[in-house]
């Protein structure tokens, strides 16, 4: 997966980036219907273009505390498994990564953190970059979650 190109935004004070040929769409976070007894990094799901998306909130996967500021964005990320929305404080930009400022980090090995597959070592900035399929691989649930998804699309399909 290349990072030359990818969308850096914040969470919690912390820069990340995903890369650009993944997203979908960036968003503002409108209504999501939340359903009971999902993990806590899940908020419910939300009709972003008229497709049904889970909303799944970063910085509760990262720091165990729901992200709880107004205007957030919701960055849609395509991945083969699923859509999905990441719930972040803001999109700041789109950035060219240069050869030589993307390092590999050593976490990829620690099991909880497989998701985190570079570090963007800027002047005066250091960006982690995120591999969007690893992070929903990575998230306990989510494969009974993308099951309930599609048997609710597969539902609207046959009732339209």
């Amino acid at each position: 997966m290349g990072f030359e190109k990818a969308v850096v935004f914040l969470c919690g004070t912390e820069e990340y980036a995903v890369p650009v040929d993944q997203v979908v769409s960036i968003e503002k976070l409108e209504r999501v219907t939340p359903i009971p007894h999902l993990p806590k990094y899940l908020l419910g799901f939300s009709r972003i273009r008229g497709e049904l998306t889970p909303v799944i909130d970063f910085q509760s996967i990262l720091y165990n505390r729901p992200t709880d500021t107004k205007n957030l964005k919701v960055i849609v990320l395509k991945t083969e498994m699923i859509n999905y929305g990441l719930l972040v404080v803001d999109a700041k930009e789109i950035i060219d990564f240069e050869e030589g400022v993307l390092t590999q980090l050593g976490l990829v090995n620690y099991n909880k953190t497989k998701y985190f597959t570079a570090v963007a070592n800027l002047e005066n900035r250091m960006i982690s970059c995120i591999d969007p399929g690893i992070l929903v691989h990575s998230l306990e649930g989510m494969r009974e979650i993308i099951e309930y998804l599609h048997k609710m699309q597969e539902e609207e399909q046959t009732n339209v």
